[in-house]
C-alpha cells in the first residue's frame, strides 16, 4: 500500500513539473485559498470581490520594488477583479519587467495592461486583474495636458459565472483639482448610462465631499459612503480616503463588506476591498 501511495505521489509530482509556471500558481493559489478572509464562506455566484490598488509601480514605502510582496497583498484579498494604478511595463527603473504579466502569473489571475504614457524605454499606465475572462480592454483618454501626464480610464467586459459587468480602472490627477473635475464629468459621460452594469475604481486623488466625488455621485454610488474610516493614504499611517470603488446603476448592487488591509510597506497606498452583491438584469 505504500509504494502504491509513493508511486501516485511520484506521478503527481512530475504532472505538475510538466505545467507552466502560471498554471501552478493558480492550483496552489485554489488549494491555499481557504485560509483567506471569506474563504469558508457559503459560495455565492453573484458576489464579487473588488481590490482596488495604487501598487506605485512595486515600490514600497521602504524604497524596494518587490512584485512578489504586491502579490501576496492580493493573494490574500482573494479577490474577483483587481483595478491597479501607477504598473510599469518594461521600463528601466523596474528591471524591464512587464508588471501586468508577472502578478497575473503570481496571483493565477487574467491580466491586462492599459498604457497611459511611454516612461524610460517601457510604459507607465494601469492594470486591470480578473479571476474570469476579460474582453473588449479599452484605453479612454481623460480631458488634460499630454505634457502633465494626461490621465486614462481602462475598460473591460468580465464575463463572470452570473453575468457580464464592466470593470473600470481610472487615477485622476494628482495635481490639478480643475482637471480633476473636467476628469471626473467625463466618466459619467463615458459610463453613466451604459447599460452594462459598471464597476469603477481608482485612486481618484480626491476626497470625500470635493468636486470630482461630488460630480461622480450625480451617476455613481460609493460602496463605502456609508463609512467614515476606509483610509487609503498614506500607507505608514493612513489618514485619508483617496482611492475608491464605484458602482452603477444602484439598484443592482448591494455593498456586503468593505476594509483597507494592513499592509503598511508594499505601496505607498493602502488597498481598499469591497465585496458586492450584484444582479446582472
Amino acid at each position: 500500500m505504500s509504494r502504491h501511495l509513493s508511486r501516485s505521489r511520484r506521478a503527481v509530482i512530475d504532472r505538475i513539473r510538466q505545467l507552466p509556471l502560471g498554471a501552478v500558481f493558480a492550483i496552489l493559489f485554489a488549494v491555499t485559498s481557504s485560509a483567506l478572509p471569506g474563504a469558508n464562506e457559503p459560495a455565492s455566484t453573484n458576489r464579487l470581490r473588488v481590490l482596488c490598488y495604487n501598487i506605485h509601480h512595486g515600490r514600497g514605502t521602504d524604497g524596494v520594488v518587490d512584485l512578489e510582496r504586491i502579490a501576496r497583498v492580493i493573494r490574500t484579498a482573494n479577490p474577483d477583479v483587481v483595478a491597479l494604478q501607477e504598473v510599469d511595463w518594461k521600463t528601466e527603473r523596474t528591471g524591464r519587467v512587464d508588471q501586468t504579466a508577472r502578478l497575473a502569473e503570481l496571483t493565477g489571475l487574467h491580466g491586462r495592461f492599459g498604457r497611459q504614457i511611454d516612461y524610460e524605454g517601457g510604459q507607465y499606465g494601469q492594470a486591470l486583474l480578473s479571476r474570469y475572462p476579460v474582453s473588449e480592454v479599452t484605453i479612454h483618454w481623460l480631458p488634460g495636458e499630454p505634457k502633465r501626464q494626461r490621465r486614462i480610464a481602462v475598460s473591460g467586459l468580465v464575463e463572470t459565472s452570473t453575468g457580464t459587468v464592466r470593470f473600470v480602472s481610472t487615477h485622476l490627477h494628482h495635481q490639478n483639482a480643475q482637471f480633476r473635475a473636467r476628469q471626473a464629468a467625463e466618466l459619467n459621460r463615458l459610463f453613466g448610462t451604459d447599460p452594462v452594469p459598471t464597476i469603477l475604481a481608482g485612486d481618484l486623488n480626491a476626497l470625500p465631499g470635493s468636486e470630482p466625488l461630488s460630480i461622480l455621485f450625480r451617476s455613481w454610488r460609493s460602496a463605502t459612503q456609508d463609512e467614515s474610516d476606509r483610509f487609503t493614504f498614506p500607507a505608514a499611517q493612513p489618514s485619508k480616503q483617496i482611492d475608491f470603488v464605484l458602482h452603477r446603476p444602484a439598484d443592482r448592487f448591494e455593498v456586503v463588506r468593505s476594509a483597507v488591509p494592513d499592509e503598511p510597506v508594499a505601496s505607498d497606498h493602502r488597498p481598499l476591498m469591497v465585496e458586492l452583491q450584484w444582479s446582472p438584469e
